[in-house]
């Protein structure tokens, strides 16, 4: 059992290694979310399973607080709404359960943040082209190569490491520099 927590936790620090070269891409993809909620934009944030909750959580330190007192900021998760994920899945299929809220509820100047480990989630996917269609900016936080959304999306931040347990643990460490360097830009007091 020891070896096992050892190569996890060299895993761990191999992926954190990664990340730290992603720093730049970091900081623009705050800029962009930044400038968007300065703006009168939202955020909006999707993704499946552990990517769901991620997204939530990121929704929550916009619309609540991070680390420091602040107004509340417009962040929105499209996986919490169960009336709205169970009505556009029964009728137009779970693909488009994040899509269809995004043709209801988003405009141009906002911002989605399309979570995937894989880069390869169908309704992911749909929701970035969906974004895109309305002049959404959009910001994938994927893993491994970064799949068919690395080329989708307008900024990949790609934590380029196998095991998903890695790449969701780099996913919260991202969403969190996210957060503070939001928190720490201009406009947000």
């Amino acid at each position: 059992m020891t070896a096992s927590i050892q190569h996890s936790l060299a895993e761990h620090r191999a992926a954190l290694e990664a990340v730290t070269a992603l720093a730049p891409d970091i900081l623009r993809a705050a800029e962009c979310i930044g400038r968007a909620l300065r703006e009168g934009g939202r955020v909006f944030a999707c993704g499946n399973g552990g990517s769901a909750a991620d997204a939530q959580h990121f929704a929550a330190e916009l619309t609540g607080r991070f680390e420091r007192e602040r107004r509340g900021l417009a962040g929105i998760a499209l996986t919490t709404d169960t009336s709205a994920l169970t009505a556009i899945g029964n009728d137009y299929g779970f693909e488009a359960i994040f899509a269809r809220q995004l043709e209801a509820l988003g405009r141009p100047g906002d911002v989605l943040l399309a979570l995937s480990t894989s880069g390869h989630s169908p309704n992911v996917l749909r929701a970035v082209e969906a974004a895109r269609a309305q002049e959404i900016a959009t910001i994938g936080l994927l893993g491994r190569d970064g799949g068919a959304l690395a080329g989708r999306v307008d900024q990949a931040l790609i934590v380029p490491v196998a095991r998903t347990a890695r790449i969701q643990e780099m996913h919260i460490l991202i969403l969190h520099l996210l957060c503070e360097a939001i928190d720490h830009g201009p406009g947000t007091a």
